[in-house]
């Protein structure tokens, strides 16, 4: 038994060091490995099965919603980069160069794309000539580079896998409406799929992604009451459009701009499941997003009767729920430190006595809740469980989240909340970037989003103590 504890022995308490515990358990429970390459990660197996099952889902609901998948060119030349001037000075300092082919100099250096904005637009200057080949709704399935100073495995890294939409539009009504509507999408999905609860705001004009008219934004709050940008949608009006020659015939046949829009979410989501629902055993998956739903762990395998039965089960069920049999010679304490670890939300164990009384025990990764049920009514008992603890995972981040969300109204006391409570801060702010500068050198605090529901917490800027417009959600961030 001594051998079964040190599986989760190696884990770093969350409430000692939470950096330490997340890498601990990205380790542990398989999801990534490091490679030569410092910022780069390789995802295992696991790890990129709990990416699948998000990609799947999500390329579901981009679908129901008009879009179409494309893929564009790893490679980004300087001269169409340089077109969008804000945009590539907002990237500049983590772009990638390239600037050999084999041995030879190129002419000109190649982008190693750390978004796809230029190349969208390019192709669109091409394809869109009249009001008929509006809307263009795509969406890209890639990898981008982004050269990071301080890395992180999901949360932050040189090169990472996601999705970016970008869709072009007749009207600026249409593109702000596609731009919302995508925020929905992301927001629907980490509450229906990921249970993690998420704010909805617009990013201020320093957060804005570059070369956007607006940025909208849906953020959560970890374990350890820092906050991470979850996914981002953005209203690009007609200025990508102007500097690219994007335009059509309008029915009076004028000429006019598109209005554009882009959106993603990355594997940085793999981190947000980690660190919303983790604990000090390991992952906790939400059943919707575990790669395995239920593992059975024969108890007693060498008696016999139990791995056949086991086995029975597994095809038996396979149909109502992502199922594994573990029939490997590891013992069964081995077995349920290492499931516990890999967040697997039921474990179904069957041995000897069980089989003489028709029953089976089903263990709840999230409570630890242990439930005997007839081997005749697991097939409507799994799924009412998996079901059951997706929404008590809900359940339970939203009430966390809402128990490290504070007010403050004076420096002092906003600075004081986030060094004693860290959470989000409500606070009003004034508009000026200067206080939310000086917020972030004073704090370490960013401007997390404006909510789009707005309530008053106080008539003036917690930072300057002017008349305030407006209440901002403030947080310590990864």
């Amino acid at each position: 038994m001594a051998k079964d504890k040190k599986f989760v022995e190696s884990i770093t308490d969350m409430d000692l060091d939470f950096p330490q515990w997340y890498t601990d358990v990205v380790k542990k429970a398989d999801l990534t490995e490091y490679s030569s390459l410092k910022g780069c990660m390789i995802i295992r197996p696991y790890g990129y099965a709990i990416w699948e099952l998000m990609q799947q889902e999500l390329d579901r609901r981009f679908k129901e919603t008009g879009h179409e998948n494309v893929y564009m060119p790893m490679f980004i030349p300087e001269s169409l980069l340089q077109k969008e001037k804000d945009h590539v000075e907002g990237f500049a300092p983590e772009v990638a160069w390239v600037t050999h082919g084999g041995e030879t100099k190129l002419q000109e250096r190649l982008c190693v794309r750390p978004t796809s904005e230029t190349l969208f637009c390019e192709h669109y200057a091409n394809i869109i000539h009249s009001y008929r080949d509006l809307p263009k709704l795509y969406n890209q399935w890639c990898s981008v580079v982004r050269w990071e100073k301080t890395t992180r495995p999901f949360l932050r890294t040189t090169e990472f896998l996601w999705q970016e939409g970008h869709t072009a539009h007749a009207t600026a009504e249409e593109a702000e409406a596609e731009t919302v509507r995508m925020l929905n999408v992301y927001a629907d999905f980490c509450h229906e799929f990921l249970a993690i609860p998420v704010l909805k705001g617009e990013k201020t004009a320093k957060e804005r992604f570059a070369g956007a008219k607006a940025t909208y934004t849906i953020e959560s709050l970890m374990h350890d009451g820092k906050a991470l940008q979850t996914g981002t949608s953005h209203n690009f009006g007609d200025g990508f459009a102007e500097a690219f020659g994007i335009q059509y015939t309008d029915k009076e046949n004028k000429l006019q701009h598109v209005h554009q829009t882009s959106w993603g979410v990355t594997t940085r989501m793999i981190g947000a499941l980690i660190m919303v629902h983790g604990d000090n055993s390991g992952l906790v998956l939400p059943p919707n997003v575990a790669p395995t739903q239920v593992v059975i762990i024969p108890i007693a395998q060498h008696k016999e009767g139990v791995l056949e039965k086991s086995a029975a089960l597994r095809d038996s069920l396979k149909n109502v729920c992502r199922i594994k049999l573990d029939d490997s010679d590891k013992s069964a304490g081995w077995k349920f430190s290492e499931y516990e670890m890999k967040g697997v939300p039921l474990r179904l164990e069957v041995g000897p006595r069980d089989l003489e009384q028709n029953q089976a025990v089903l263990a709840r990764r999230d409570t630890g809740e242990k439930i005997i049920v007839s081997l005749d009514e697991l097939e409507t008992k799994i799924p009412e469980l998996l079901a059951e603890i997706q929404t008590t995972l809900l359940e339970k981040a939203a009430a966390r989240r809402d128990s490290k969300t504070y007010v403050a109204t004076n420096m002092a006391d906003f600075e004081r909340t986030l060094d004693e409570t860290p959470g989000f801060v409500k606070a009003m702010w004034c508009g000026d970037q200067a206080c939310e500068d000086a917020i972030k050198e004073q704090t370490s605090a960013t401007s997390r989003c404006m909510p789009f529901e707005q309530e008053s917490v106080s008539d003036v800027c917690v930072c300057c103590g002017k008349p305030a417009k407006t209440m901002v959600y403030w947080g310590r961030a990864y």
